[in-house]
C-alpha cells in the first residue's frame, strides 16, 4: 500500500501524460461493506476510494475496478469463512463456478468497488491463470469458464458497465497459448495451428459473451505472430479486444529490459494497427517495485500509444529525463537507469544458488538451502576459484553501482523536480551495491594469509550485518515517506501458488530475504569457526 497522498499525487502526473483510465486492481485493500472479511485491516475505506475517484475524474482519468473473479481469489479464499467456495478445497486460488454462493459473495465485492469507483467505465473481472473442475463436474474446463464469464458479465451490463475479461484461458484451452508468446513461429506456421485448433473454440463460440471486452495480455512478445492472430480472431468475430501490455512483470526491486519499452512500442504499433479497441499499461505489484520506480515506463507507453512510433527509445529516453527532472538533465551522461538495471539483473541472485528469491519463505532452512557456500572451509583460495564467473559479475555491477551513484550525486543537485524519485533509485543502488561488497570482502578472506591479514579480513565480514542493518533502515526510512511498508497485526498471507515476493512477510522482510539468509548463513559458521 502506498500513503493516500500518494495516489492522489499520481494522479496529477498520470494526467500530465494523457493517461484518461485507470483500473485498479483492489483485492483485500478496499473496505468491503458487504463482506467486511475480505477487506484488510489497512484497506482504504469506501469513501476514501470515492474521494480519490473523484479526484481522479476531476482531471479527466477514470478509475474502474478490478475485483478478482474465478481465479487469483487468495484474497478471499484464504479466509476460513469462504472455503466452501474453493474449485479445490486444498488450494485458495480458485473459485468453483457452478457453486451460486460463488456469486453471491462475488457480486457483493463488486457492488461495493463499483459504489466506491462511480465514475470508471469498466469492472474488470479477471479470470486469467485459472483452472477449474467444478468439483469434478465432468464439464470442460472452457465451458466451466464461459458459464462464470457469463453470470459476471450479466451482472456489469445490469449495472451499465462494460466487462473486461483476461483472454489468456480460452486460447489455452484451444491449444494456442504457445505461439502467443514465440516469436519463432512464422505466420504460415500461426494460421496452420489455427487450422487444427480453431475448431475448439467454435465450438463454445456461441457462448463468449458480446458484452465483454477481451483483453489480450501479453508482456514480452507482442509481436508474436500468434499473439496478432489471437487479436484478430476476437476482432473477427464481433468480440472487442483490447491490449495489455506491461511496465513491470516479476522483475525484483525495479523494472528491467529499459522498463520493457520495446515491448510497450511494439504493441502500441500492433494496436495502432489492428484498430483494436485500447491498450492497457500493466503494473503488476507481485515483487513490489517502488511505485515511483514505474515512471519511465509509464511515460513511454504515454509516448506511444498517442503518438505511435515517432521517437527512438533514445529520444524518449532523453524526454523523460527533460520531463522528470529538468531540461539541464536531459543528456545521456544522466541516463543511469540502464547501468541501474543491468545491476539489479544480477543482484537478484548474487548471493543465491538459484535465480529465484520466489519461494524463499516455505523452505525449512533456507540459509542453508539457498545461500551460496562460504569460505570458511577448505584451501585457500578454492571458493575464488569456484566462484570467478561470480566475482567477475560483482565487479561489473559495482561498477555499473559506482557510475550510477555519481550520475545520482550530480543530478540530485540539479534536478528541480522529483528529487524523490533520486532517493529511491539510490536506495536501489545501494542495496545491490551490498551483495557486491559482501562477495569481494569473503573473497577478501578465502585469500588472505593466515594470521593477521585474515583476522582483518574476518573482521571486515564480521561488520556485514551492522552494515546491512544500517542500509536496510535507510531504505525504509526513504520508500516509508510514499509507502506503509508492514501489513497489519494478525494479516493472514495468502498461500496461493505464485507465492509472490510482497506477500511472503508481514513486515519488509520480504525484500531482503536473500540478505538475511545469508547473513544468518554467514554468522552461524563464523561462530563454528571460531568455536
Amino acid at each position: 500500500m502506498e500513503k493516500t497522498a500518494y495516489y492522489s499525487a499520481l494522479m496529477d502526473r498520470l494526467a500530465h501524460y494523457k493517461i484518461n483510465a485507470v483500473i485498479a486492481e483492489v483485492e483485500d485493500k478496499l473496505g468491503y461493506e458487504r463482506q467486511p472479511l475480505v477487506g484488510s485491516a489497512d484497506a482504504l475505506s469506501m469513501e476514501e476510494w470515492k474521494k480519490l475517484s473523484k479526484y481522479a475524474k476531476e482531471r479527466n482519468i477514470e478509475i474502474s475496478p478490478l475485483v478478482q473473479g474465478l481465479g487469483h481469489a487468495s484474497f478471499i479464499l484464504k479466509h476460513d469463512q469462504y472455503k466452501n467456495l474453493r474449485d479445490d478445497p486444498e488450494s485458495d486460488w480458485a473459485f468453483n463456478p457452478l457453486d451460486p454462493e460463488t456469486y453471491e459473495l462475488q457480486f457483493d465485492l463488486y457492488l461495493d468497488a463499483l459504489e466506491a469507483m462511480p465514475h470508471g467505465d469498466y469492472l474488470h473481472v479477471g479470470g486469467d491463470e485459472v483452472h477449474t473442475t467444478g468439483r469434478g463436474s465432468g464439464k470442460t474446463e472452457l465451458e466451466l469458464q464461459l458459464i462464470w464469464l457469463n453470470k459476471v458479465c450479466e451482472f456489469a451490463d445490469e449495472h451499465d458497465r462494460t466487462p473486461i475479461f483476461w483472454d489468456d484461458m480460452p486460447i489455452k484451452y484451444a491449444g494456442l497459448y504457445s505461439p502467443m508468446f514465440n516469436t519463432s513461429h512464422s505466420r504460415k506456421e500461426v494460421e496452420r495451428m489455427w487450422d487444427e485448433n480453431e475448431h475448439k473454440l467454435m465450438d463454445y463460440l456461441e457462448m463468449f459473451p458480446k458484452n465483454c471486452i477481451y483483453m489480450r495480455w501479453n508482456y514480452s512478445h507482442p509481436q508474436a505472430e500468434g499473439n496478432i492472430k489471437a487479436m484478430e480472431w476476437f476482432s473477427e468475430h464481433k468480440l472487442p479486444v483490447m491490449g495489455a501490455t506491461a511496465g513491470q512483470t516479476r522483475w525484483k526491486l525495479m523494472p528491467q529490459n529499459e522498463s520493457n519499452m520495446e515491448n510497450i512500442r511494439s504493441f502500441a504499433n500492433t494496436s495502432i494497427e489492428e484498430k483494436i479497441d485500447g491498450l492497457l499499461l500493466t503494473l503488476w505489484d507481485d515483487d513490489s517495485p517502488h511505485f515511483e520506480l514505474y515512471m519511465r515506463g509509464i511515460v513511454a507507453f504515454a509516448e506511444y500509444v498517442w503518438s505511435g512510433d515517432k521517437r527512438s527509445k533514445e529520444e524518449i529516453k532523453a524526454a523523460y529525463r527533460h520531463r522528470e527532472y529538468g531540461s539541464a538533465l536531459s543528456g545521456e551522461e544522466y541516463g543511469f537507469v540502464d547501468q541501474l538495471e543491468q545491476a539489479v539483473a544480477w543482484w537478484n541472485a548474487a548471493l543465491l544458488k538459484s535465480n529465484s528469491r520466489n519461494n524463499l519463505r516455505n523452505l525449512e532452512d533456507p540459509a542453508e538451502e539457498v545461500v551460496i557456500d562460504l569460505p570458511f572451509s577448505g584451501e585457500k583460495g578454492e571458493w575464488t576459484t569456484r566462484h570467478s564467473v561470480r566475482l567477475q559479475n560483482a565487479a561489473m555491477a559495482l561498477r555499473n553501482c559506482n557510475k550510477v551513484a555519481s550520475a545520482i550525486d550530480s543530478m540530485k543537485v540539479k534536478a528541480i523536480r522529483n528529487n524523490y524519485r533520486l532517493e529511491v533509485y539510490e536506495q536501489v543502488n545501494n542495496l545491490v551495491r551490498f551483495s557486491g561488497q559482501a562477495m569481494f570482502a569473503l573473497q577478501a578472506y578465502d585469500i588472505a594469509q593466515e594470521g593477521k591479514e585474515e583476522q582483518e579480513a574476518l573482521a571486515v565480514i564480521q561488520l556485514l550485518p551492522l552494515e546491512f542493518n544500517s542500509l536496510r533502515a535507510e531504505l525504509e526510512m526513504v520508500y516509508g515517506q510514499t509507502r506503509i511498508l508492514s501489513k497489519p497485526e494478525g494479516y493472514k498471507l495468502d498461500q496461493d501458488h505464485h507465492l509472490p515476493m510482497a506477500n511472503q512477510s508481514i513486515n519488509f522482510d520480504w525484500q531482503c530475504w536473500a540478505e538475511i539468509f545469508f547473513l544468518e548463513k554467514l554468522e552461524n559458521q563464523i561462530n563454528n569457526l571460531q568455536q
